[in-house]
């Protein structure tokens, strides 16, 4: 397999970045339902500085980023540079607590939420 142009900027991305959200749009305006879900699990959590890769405007890391974790969807969330999952396991770990735990293991500041 040749190396894929669009690693190194996720390598990159990933490394320089405690979090890191290759979504359809932006945490400012999401251009897809599960993309704006994980940004609102983020910003619940108080995790407003993140790094944001919109992949609707760069075709080359929209596919790169699906080979590189082997996630056939967007979007995917790492944390610390680990890959995390896409939108469904993203809200389930928030609301079972295994999200908070995991930012808290990795050293990621986040806000305490009461439970919704």
């Amino acid at each position: 397999m040749t190396e894929n142009p669009a690693f190194a900027r996720i390598e990159a991305d990933i490394k320089n970045n405690d979090v890191v959200l290759y979504m359809k749009g932006s945490k400012k305006l999401p251009q897809c339902g599960f993309s704006a879900t994980v940004a609102a699990v983020l910003e619940r959590l108080g995790i407003t500085e993140y790094k944001d890769v919109n992949v609707l405007a760069d075709a080359e890391i929209r596919e790169g980023v699906k080979a590189f974790a082997q996630w056939p969807t967007i979007p995917q969330l790492y944390i610390k540079g680990e890959f995390i999952g896409g939108c469904d396991i993203v809200r389930d770990m928030y609301q079972s607590g295994e999200l908070q735990t995991l930012l808290k293991e990795k050293g990621v500041a986040f806000k305490e939420a009461d439970a919704a």
